[in-house]
């Protein structure tokens, strides 16, 4: 895939050049905190105030924890709304090794007010931002497709992914693509998820000359066995594994371990680590276990006793959070 930028070299290009070239080790495996989520939930984008029942986190918090991850030097991606990144990339909180990127498009399958029910139907694409707008602060967005075997809606969905490359060509904008699991599939089995969203990428990208193809993806993890069928299959895709509902601190760990094992290069966590009783700790641990210097469980307990040393209450018991939850994990 094509990492051509008119910015100057940062940790991201570096990293994926390793993994394209075949000097791949843990330490270019690239992080990322997608805290985006005001572009899907709105008010609960942030996250519940701890011991406040109703009450979220402000946008201030969360911009607040924005920079504060990008103060802490583990992450290589911050991923935000338009507003948020400019916000950031206006009052100086970038640093010369973390790369913004920016939500492009917002298809409706991501729509969750509260009260709503936007996700239940076949998505659509839409896109509230202004990509000649994005570009005066940012040079790398995310944009997203679902695919649900609906053949009107997925052929907009293509339509409409062309559209934007070109667009984005023309300004100089890098990509990531996002590919979701069907949200309102037409005639297929979630066991079919991982087989239909491979097939259904590269299908795809089959048409895509290099400037206009994207840096890497960001998919569910539908198993260990189909992230290596799509690793195996292209080796200039790089494949990016997202981190969907926030689970326990085992899942958040055991997720990103078996990603990795199986060939994934990127991690891409919202709510795993938005959720965290503490994101900074949580962020530190992830290196570790990528290089096999903890296990996840280990990173599990050594999290926890982070927590205390800080006094930080725990949501959960430490056996409760070295349970692995996650469907696609316990399918395994």
């Amino acid at each position: 895939m094509s990492t051509a930028s008119s910015s100057p070299v940062r940790r991201l290009d570096r990293k994926l050049s390793a993994v394209l070239e075949g000097r791949y080790s843990p330490d270019d495996f690239v992080i990322a905190d997608a805290k985006d989520a005001d572009m899907a939930f709105g008010v609960t984008a942030a996250g519940p105030v701890p011991g406040k029942n109703g009450r979220h986190r402000t946008r201030a918090a969360y911009v607040e924890a924005m920079r504060a991850q990008i103060d802490h030097g583990r992450l290589d991606i911050v991923l935000t709304s338009a507003s948020n990144g400019e916000r950031l990339a206006g009052d100086g909180s970038l640093g010369d090794d973390v790369t913004l990127a920016v939500r492009a498009n917002d298809t409706t399958d991501i729509w969750n007010p509260r009260g709503g029910g936007y996700a239940t139907r076949p998505s659509r694409p839409f896109r509230t931002a202004d990509l000649a707008e994005v570009r005066r602060f940012c040079d790398l967005v995310l944009y997203s497709v679902t695919f649900n075997n609906d053949l009107d809606h997925d052929v907009a969905t293509l339509r409409a992914y062309a559209a934007f490359r070109r667009e984005a060509a023309e300004l100089g904008l890098r990509h990531f693509l996002e590919v979701f699991n069907p949200n309102a599939p037409a005639g297929l089995a979630p066991e079919q998820f991982g087989a239909f969203v491979n097939d259904s990428i590269v299908r795809t990208l089959a048409g895509v000359t290099t400037a206009h193809r994207p840096l890497f993806l960001k998919m569910a993890y539908n198993g260990g066995a189909a992230v290596a069928e799509l690793v195996e299959h292209d080796a200039s895709i790089v494949v990016g594994i997202l981190g969907g509902s926030a689970g326990t601190t085992r899942d958040t760990f055991e997720l990103l371990h078996r990603a990795e094992r199986h060939g994934a290069r990127v991690a891409l966590f919202g709510r795993k680590i938005q959720r965290a009783e503490s994101q900074l700790d949580l962020v530190a641990l992830l290196r570790p276990v990528l290089r096999g210097d903890l296990t996840p469980a280990e990173a599990v307990r050594a999290y926890h006793d982070a927590l205390a040393a800080a006094g930080i209450a725990a949501r959960r018991t430490l056996e409760a959070d070295l349970e692995v939850t996650d469907p696609a994990l316990r399918a395994e």
